[in-house]
């Protein structure tokens, strides 16, 4: 038997995400909810008790994509319906699993039926499940990108196609649409971000008193869920019956000239791209009034849907974070004039006044957590990034320059040489580095592989379930058996043995394990702020080409994996940018610990194919025979198939060039960082395992001999 659900009015706190969510359910046009934040902070616990207020609807009996019968879809295909009386059924809530695959979310077709028997035989999909209910994504960014191409093109059309071979069926799907997730796990593209309506920012509560009060109800639901369901039903009636009546005023909500100039003036402001932001701020804001019980917008109503539909669409890159400066906000608000003739309207008469979404008691248990009324806050408050110079090097020892700076004691700022953290260099645009060979991982835009969507290359018997069909190929196989199978008339007789799908070739992501020399001899002549720049371009990269990313370093005397393996390119930045220096160069540790991180990877995804990006000048010292040492280390990795970069972070007139030797040792691709530039004169399209040598012999001697004896 399952479980009564959480009751939405129990939860405690949240009072954003509470009204973000009760906002969609008052009206559907506001484009859905991304809550972003920590695990373990009720972020599904809130949408699945959404389901349970939503009004129950009408369907047509036995249709299987839940048509009004007040106003059945036409085209329907199980249509055409009559209008007439309907079965009342309560609010669907139905989850979209990380997993699922296209079919299992726009619906499969039956192409052998198709082609033998001319029949459209569909299977509804999770997309016509959700029609009329609440469609939850959790885990939304890490889906698959054209899983969330296909989801949210269906909710900005409010139907949803599927074509396979010139078969091609439609269905209405008009869903709320929410999606979670954990920023640590990865971002959203940009343009994806801004296809969802509302976004909200969730954390753990700090207070003790209210972190009492959920793990108290938290304990008596799961001891009991019915008993505690029953024990909120009164106040889960009462917001029943608020969001029915909200809905129903909607339509009467007048959206004034004077809030309309304030919304225009508040998107043009924060320079959100093209103007999705301002129909959705307009739609919010309409959906404020009526949750008030007001049939006029007033400009708290634009102040408070500004701070929920705007904060993910001010991201100008990668990294930064989304928020809303409320201060220029309310700056703009005054400047573009009233919405009303209020200047000053009484916080008591906004959405919710000084309450939460429950009112001004929020039942048994007590109450629902401080703050319950405040306008949203856009993302939480966030540290300033470090700008300050980079820390000047000193060198007194007698090893030469580089030496001077790993000696002990050579700096005081702090044990063994450490130095405080220094800035970033301007990121660039870097040129691409692929994995040799023909992978099939998770689709991306960095190393060739086979995958569900890209260039036609052949053909095969379908593997399980067919999901693109070879048309010709499939004609081909089954065209020498037709007089056999007794073929009368125009028809093409197709048994399943004669059905073929399509192999196509396109682009996956990587896993990209960068490996980062932050030895003293790094931070000589200022080097380490330019590599760091190097660093975080190639993350922005990664980024842009939906890698996996890790981040080991090594200095002093040992390496640590400083960022786990992650869809997190934030959090690799993050690190990059505290990272010190300072100290000895242990190379084959830094190596030896890659060795050992994608061996454990290699386990847990090994489809994901791993590239090591080595960035170090090639020094290698401390402990006994360090460069004999790094050697071996560098010739495992080569001997495990691993395809390798080494970015030589070498500067000056003299270069011994050591970055360059220990690419060979990898069979890796060495670069500079000029040739890592995509606008660099040198940069060049070759595969990371290929090493071409652009130096003359002697040299390349050379720079063998000095790194084997250095």
């Amino acid at each position: 038997m399952t479980a009564a659900p959480y009751p939405f009015t129990a939860l405690v706190g949240m009072a954003d995400l509470r009204l973000a969510l009760l906002l969609n359910a008052v009206s559907p046009a506001v484009g859905g909810v991304l809550v972003r934040g920590e695990k373990g902070t009720a972020k599904s616990t809130a949408v699945r008790a959404l389901a349970a207020l939503l009004p129950g609807i009408d369907v047509v009996p036995g249709c299987r994509f839940s048509c009004d019968p007040a106003a059945p879809d036409p085209r329907c295909p199980d249509g055409p319906h009559e209008p007439g009386s309907g079965t009342l059924r309560p609010a669907r809530m139905v989850e979209l699993p990380v997993g699922a695959s296209e079919d299992r979310l726009v619906g499969a077709l039956d192409i052998e039926r198709a082609l033998s028997d001319g029949v459209k035989a569909f299977e509804p999909g999770l997309l016509a499940d959700a029609h009329r209910g609440v469609l939850y994504v959790d885990e939304v960014n890490l889906l698959h990108d054209h899983l969330i191409d296909l989801l949210l093109d269906a909710a900005a059309m409010g139907a949803s196609y599927v074509e396979r071979e010139g078969v091609s069926v439609r269905h209405a799907a008009r869903f709320l649409l929410v999606g979670t997730m954990n920023p640590e796990e990865g971002e959203l593209r940009p343009q994806l971000l801004d296809r969802f309506g509302l976004t909200v920012e969730v954390a753990a509560s700090r207070d003790t008193d209210e972190r009492v009060e959920v793990v108290r109800r938290r304990l008596a639901y799961d001891e009991d869920p019915a008993a505690f369901a029953v024990r909120w039903a009164d106040e889960e009636g009462a917001l029943r019956e608020r969001v029915a009546a909200a809905r129903a005023l909607l339509p009467h909500v007048r959206l004034g000239d004077g809030a309309l100039r304030q919304i225009a003036a508040v998107c043009a402001a924060f320079e959100v791209d093209g103007m999705r932001a301002d129909i959705v701020t307009a739609r919010t804001a309409t959906a404020l009034a009526a949750w008030a019980g007001r049939t006029e917008v007033t400009t708290e109503d634009v102040r408070q849907a500004a701070l929920l539909s705007l904060p993910h669409r001010r991201r100008r890159a990668p990294f930064d974070a989304p928020g809303l400066d409320e201060d220029k906000l309310d700056e703009v608000l005054r400047e573009s004039g009233g919405a009303d003739d209020d200047p000053d309207p009484d916080p008591g008469d906004g959405p919710e006044g000084q309450e939460g979404p429950d009112g001004p008691d929020e039942g048994p248990g007590g109450p629902g957590g401080p703050g319950g009324g405040q306008p949203p806050q856009g993302a939480p408050e966030q540290a300033p990034p470090q700008t300050g110079p980079s820390v000047p090097e000193q060198r007194t020892g007698s090893d030469g320059p580089e030496a001077a700076a790993e000696t002990p004691g050579a700096n005081a700022a702090g044990p063994g040489g450490e130095r405080a953290a220094v800035g970033a260099a301007e990121p660039f645009r870097t040129r691409r580095l692929d994995v040799p060979g023909l992978g099939e991982g998770a689709a991306g835009r960095r190393s060739r592989a086979r995958t569900a969507h890209g260039r036609t290359t052949g053909a095969r018997r379908p593997r399980g379930t067919l999901a693109k069909l070879h048309l010709s190929a499939t004609v081909r196989a089954a065209a020498p058996h037709q007089r056999a199978r007794g073929r009368q008339g125009p028809g093409l007789v197709v048994r399943r043995d004669d059905l073929r799908e399509a192999v196509r070739e396109g682009r996956e992501g990587n896993l990209v394990l960068f490996v980062v020399d932050a030895s003293g001899s790094m931070a000589a002549r200022k080097r380490m702020s330019a590599v760091k720049g190097a660093v975080l371009s190639l993350l922005l990269d990664a980024y842009q080409r939906r890698d996996k990313v890790g981040l080991i370093t090594f200095r002093g005397a040992e390496a640590a994996l400083t960022l786990p393996p992650t869809s997190s390119v934030d959090a690799g930045a993050a690190r990059l940018e505290r990272l010190p220096t300072g100290g000895r160069t242990p190379l084959a540790a830094g190596l030896l610990k890659a060795r050992e991180v994608l061996r454990i990877e290699r386990l847990r995804d090994p489809s994901r194919r791993p590239l090591l990006v080595v960035v170090t000048d090639g020094r290698a010292t401390g402990g006994p025979d360090p460069v004999a040492r790094a050697g071996r280390a560098a010739r495992l990795l080569a001997d495990d198939g691993v395809a390798s970069v080494v970015v030589d972070c070498e500067s000056g007139p003299v270069r011994l060039g050591l970055a360059g030797a220990l690419a060979r040792e990898l069979r890796g691709t060495p670069v500079t960082l000029d040739e890592l530039r995509a606008d660099s004169m040198t940069a060049l399209v070759r595969d990371a395992r290929t090493a071409p040598d652009t130096r003359t012999a002697r040299t390349a001697r050379t720079a063998r001999k000095t790194w084997r004896a250095a």
